[in-house]
């Protein structure tokens, strides 16, 4: 019994701790430029930083996490549909770049 608590635990430290796939840089160059495409039309300093902190993102879980930034500051400029329908239509983007239970759909 004592044993097969150990495997489970040990499999399931395994997984959370394994590591993400690495991206390439080609992947990590189309994911960049779709969320800058994203908030491209977006005027005043919140979007202008947004830019620069996409160019600063070292790989894909850090553009991931850049999403609800582009979400607000797309918002603002146009309304949550908009937002949502760009932000959307870039999770294919992300397959097997981030953990699938992230992967999904803005409403």
């Amino acid at each position: 019994m004592m044993s097969a608590v150990a495997r489970l635990f040990r499999r399931a430290l395994h997984a959370r701790l394994a590591p993400q796939p690495s991206s390439s840089l080609r992947q990590l160059q189309r994911i960049r430029h779709a969320l800058r495409d994203c908030v491209n039309d977006c005027t005043g300093s919140q979007a202008a930083r947004l830019q620069g902190r996409i160019e600063k993102a070292r790989n894909a879980q850090e553009l991931w996490l850049l999403r609800n930034d582009a979400y607000q500051v797309i918002s603002q400029h146009h309304d949550q549909r908009v937002a949502a329908e760009r932000i959307n239509q870039m999770l294919p983007l992300f397959n097997g770049l981030v953990a699938p239970r992230q992967l999904s759909k803005i409403d």
